[in-house]
């Protein structure tokens, strides 16, 4: 435990003991004010009459590992600091530059001490931050809210911890400002951990459909995708008033309001950032829904997270609800989902490092992240690419371990022209559109060709970003021509059918593939 002293009796020196005194370790404290002495040693404080600047007085109280310099006046600050150093060499010094200190005080606080407090360098990092073009970006958000009476916070399409989190932090920051807000979602929360994060967190969502008639709000808010009919049902003219994403955008992003961020982890740690900027308190239930966003999307802080991300998670920790973040990571699994992993282990093929398999037919697409992840832990795997078919859509999700590839680049180059796909260097997603698969009756010769056009196309993009060569992964007697009529061939497909887009799909928690890719 820390043994601390504390020189001087101002006003930060009384706040800094009243913080300090019922923590574990001695605390200590030298005054010259003798009232101030009686009142610290009333309460219980070990506390010495003397000045604080004497040498003799300091050795009278024996060896600390923390003295904290902290009387009004920064000439009496500059001396104790000195005298400190001298008695306690060891010692971790922290000394305050007091409420007018001369330039010569500081030059010498800063010479002797480990940290150096001084108010004036923070109100001026306060007012810059206000001021500057990040505090003048969020005062337009704070205005455009207040024009705002009804909100609707979509996020992309079935969503995970950090979009959910995120756009429920935005409501709270819009219902400050007088604006009613609704946190809206397309598609389904089916993966386990997600449902048990909305259920226990009892986040109020709305599940809209695509016929739903939108015009009651008078305001359009996208979190963690930028642009309307991507990943999201929202007709793609639909007019924005706010975007906030952490995903690099591959178009232009329209919006009265924009803030994307790519050199984050995740949207919930730019939404901390919002809500300590307009000093919003942070509940429990969105403290601990932004800590769970921001640690699923960094893969626990593994993957593309930066030194904002941990500071976030350290803004957020004291406020989280601990406990219920484990209830929400140790879920039931459902039976769909082991037996879409058990399908994917069981149709496997790899090649070298390199890892595919198709599903068929998929009840839960939520249920491809995970084996996708699974797989990767196979001894000699790096990279897998799991696929399933549902309501005549073909889903993707893919990971890679320590490889140099950039899997959203490949998946991209792979199905951006035949449906959408998109992600992160490490996991990514895609929704294919089948064309003229849907002619094709019989479910075994549909399953070989689908598995032809996808590990096919998947591999030879595969090829163009990594310098290995992943081939032959096929039975040798497999021919996908059998199963065309004689004048078909393969198609290619040029997006034509409105499918194509540059969105990712893969929204299962812990490895979300990025919906917008923006």
């Amino acid at each position: 435990m820390l043994d601390r002293l504390v020189l001087g009796s101002g006003s930060l020196a009384r706040t800094i003991v009243e913080s300090l005194q019922d923590q574990p370790g001695r605390l200590q404290v030298v005054t010259s004010e003798e009232s101030r002495a009686k009142t610290l040693v009333d309460e219980g404080i070990a506390t010495e009459v003397g000045d604080p600047t004497d040498e003799a007085t300091l050795r009278e109280v024996g060896p600390v590992d923390v003295v904290i310099v902290a009387s009004d006046d920064g000439a009496r600050n500059a001396r104790a600091a000195v005298t400190a150093r001298q008695v306690t060499p060891e010692a971790m010094l922290v000394a305050y530059t007091g409420t007018a200190p001369q330039e010569s005080d500081v030059t010498t606080l800063e010479e002797v001490a480990d940290r150096v407090i001084d108010p004036r360098a923070a109100l001026t990092d306060h007012l810059l931050e206000r001021i500057g073009p990040g505090g003048a970006q969020k005062h337009q958000l704070s205005r455009l809210l207040r024009g705002i009476d009804r909100l609707a916070v979509v996020t992309h399409d079935n969503p995970d911890p950090d979009a959910i989190a995120s756009a429920v932090a935005l409501a709270r920051l819009a219902e400050r400002r007088n604006c009613e807000t609704d946190v809206c979602y397309y598609g389904n929360i089916t993966h386990q951990e997600n449902r048990a994060f909305v259920n226990l967190l009892d986040f109020e969502l709305r599940n809209l459909s695509a016929d739903d008639d939108l015009t009651e709000y008078d305001g359009i808010a996208l979190v963690d995708h930028s642009r309307p009919g991507l990943n999201d049902q929202l007709p793609p003219d639909t007019p924005v008033d706010i975007v906030i994403d952490h995903h690099p955008p591959h178009a232009p992003v329209e919006s009265r309001f924009v803030d994307l961020q790519s050199d984050v982890g995740a949207t919930s740690t730019l939404l901390v950032d919002y809500l300590d900027f307009f000093d919003v308190p942070i509940a429990e239930d969105v403290a601990t829904g932004l800590l769970f966003g921001i640690r699923v999307d960094t893969k626990e802080f593994t993957r593309e997270a930066v030194e904002a991300d941990f500071e976030a998670a350290a803004r957020l920790l004291p406020a989280a609800d601990l406990g219920l973040l484990e209830r929400i990571e140790s879920p039931s699994i459902s039976h769909e989902t082991f037996d879409t992993i058990a399908a994917a282990i069981r149709n496997r093929n790899q090649e070298g490092s390199v890892l595919t398999s198709c599903v068929g037919q998929l009840s839960n697409r939520d249920a491809l992240a995970q084996a996708a992840d699974r797989l990767l832990n196979l001894e000699g795997v790096s990279t897998t690419l799991v696929y399933g078919l549902r309501d005549g859509t073909i889903y993707v999700s893919a990971r890679a371990r320590g490889a140099n590839v950039d899997l959203g680049e490949v998946l991209r180059d792979a199905f951006g022209q035949i449906g959408s796909a998109g992600g992160h260097a490490d996991m990514a997603g895609a929704q294919i559109s089948p064309g003229i698969f849907e002619d094709i009756d019989d479910d075994d010769n549909l399953l070989k060709i689908t598995e032809s056009v996808v590990d096919d196309r998947f591999l030879e993009a595969l090829d163009t970003h990594t310098d290995r060569t992943v081939t032959g992964i096929y039975m040798p007697d497999y021919d996908a021509d059998e199963y065309l009529a004689p004048d078909e061939t393969l198609p290619v497909m040029d997006g034509s059918d409105g499918t194509a887009d540059e969105s990712g799909t893969d929204s299962s928690v812990g490895d979300k593939t990025e919906p917008d890719d923006a």
